[in-house]
């Protein structure tokens, strides 16, 4: 199953190179032309593992690559860094949540690369389309983590 994976990956990785995806949907299509069988949840796992991005190409928000290939090791806080920094998103509070939005089919990303971070502040996160959520203990984790975020990018 892992050298299927690979190979999907890597496909992922080639389609978007050579042509705009927008949706999910778009790239489950273009995986099954040649000749992968895969599922929306497999598309999701894919999105988040290479932590792809929507950026703006020809007037349309369509998926790419980080900016660094992912063969090249990172941290998982620099990854977290590069990718805020790509990224536009605005935080709000709500409670002892995080409110963090961003362009839709990014959230997965995000959210996957907070947690590969391991702060110790949050307690979880949820990731729809374009929101994730960060759930914590108390406020002054939750003003940590706030704070931490304006300091990694200038959105």
């Amino acid at each position: 199953m892992e050298v299927i994976k690979g190979l999907r990956q890597q496909a992922v990785r080639e389609l978007l190179r050579t042509r705009r995806i927008r949706t999910q949907q778009e790239l489950a299509a273009a995986l099954r032309e040649r000749g992968f069988r895969v599922t929306q949840a497999t598309i999701s796992r894919d999105v988040a593992e290479l932590g792809l991005v929507k950026v703006q190409r020809g007037g349309a928000l369509v998926y790419a690559l980080p900016r660094r290939p992912d063969e090249l090791e990172v941290t998982a806080a620099q990854r977290l860094a590069e990718l805020l920094e790509d990224l536009p998103f605005e935080v709000r509070e709500a409670g002892l949540l995080l409110v963090i939005k961003t362009v839709p089919g990014s959230a997965h990303a995000l959210a996957n690369a907070l947690d590969r971070a391991a702060w110790a502040e949050p307690v979880g996160s949820i990731a729809g389309d374009d929101t994730v959520f960060l759930a914590f203990r108390d406020r002054a984790s939750l003003r940590r983590v706030r704070d931490r975020l304006a300091r990694l990018t200038v959105h």
